[in-house]
């Protein structure tokens, strides 16, 4: 980069001024200054924009041929060539020495039967052999263990709603039960009321309990005296009083009522309430009890399962 240029030299002294008129022939040129000494190089300016790109130049000589590099790595192994033609076949050589024995093969299969040979005459029964002695009786072996109880089984689909079976018998006094009921004798329930299943009435004093099962027995009499009454069934062997049904009274002022569950075990049975055997005094069923009309007395029976 160039330096700052240095420093003009001080012009010449002016010439004398003429005497005024024409004017004077110019007076020589004044002697150049010294050369001012070279400046303080500048600071660098910024740098230019980039030139255009040159023209390419001639190819240059070609170079010196490199060294040979270092050998590369095997490649893939390529696929196998096809099958050579079938050479001549060799001369037959000689044979080796014999083997080891081997061993022993095993058994081939059972020939077929051969033809029945002809039946040899009969011969003659021999003496029938002794019986031999029994042998002694063993001991009866102990008794294994209980096994364990097999898994409980699935839950059955819920059987069909039962049907209701119940039915209400009675009697009014007056007129009915006029004469008093004695020791062993059953109270007489002649009317019916609501009925529904199959339990039916025998006659005035039994009814009929179709099928086995448990029933809800409950009853109301109204009598004079202090007393007692008791359910009494047939399955098939007469009437028998059922001891835990027996109900009673010290006094004459209330009913005789209960109520009890009684089991049948054979269809058809007969069931009746009665004054129990050996009881005195025989009871009068009361007529009109309390007040002008008529009284009921009641036995009602209801099917349970």
């Amino acid at each position: 980069m160039a330096g700052t240029p240095g420093m003009s030299g001080a012009n010449g002294t002016p010439g004398t001024p003429g005497a005024d008129g024409n004017d004077g022939t110019p007076g020589a040129a004044g002697t150049a200054g010294a050369e001012g000494a070279v400046g303080a190089e500048g600071t660098a300016g910024a740098a230019g924009l980039a030139g255009a790109e040159g023209a390419i130049g001639a190819e240059g000589t070609a170079g010196a041929a490199g060294l040979a590099g270092a050998e590369g790595a095997a490649g893939a192994e390529g696929p196998a060539g096809a099958e050579g033609a079938r050479g001549f076949a060799g001369l037959i050589g000689p044979g080796g020495p014999e083997g080891p024995r081997g061993f022993i093969g095993l058994p081939g299969p059972e020939g077929a039967n051969g033809a029945e040979g002809t039946k040899g005459a009969t011969g003659g029964a021999g003496p029938a052999g002794a019986e031999g002695p029994s042998g002694a009786k063993g001991v009866k072996g102990s008794t294994g263990e209980a096994g364990l109880e097999g898994p409980r089984g699935l839950i059955g689909p819920e059987g069909p709603a039962a049907q209701p079976s119940f039915a209400e018998f009675y009697a009014l006094m007056p007129p009915d039960n006029a004469a008093t009921v004695g020791a062993g004798i059953p109270v007489e329930f002649p009317q019916t009321g609501p009925t529904v299943g199959g339990i039916v009435r025998r006659n005035a004093t039994e009814f009929v309990l179709p099928s086995a099962g448990v029933y809800r027995v409950s009853f109301s009499v109204s009598v004079a005296e202090a007393g007692q009454l008791v359910i009494a069934l047939d399955s098939g062997s007469g009437m028998i009083e059922l001891p835990y049904t027996v109900i009673g009274r010290a006094t004459g002022t209330t009913p005789i009522s209960g109520e009890a569950l009684v089991k049948t075990v054979a269809s058809n049975s007969a069931i009746e309430l009665r004054n129990p055997t050996g009881n005195t005094p025989a009871l009068t069923i009361t007529p009109v009890a309390g007040g002008t009309h008529a009284a009921s007395a009641f036995f009602v029976i209801q099917r349970l399962g």
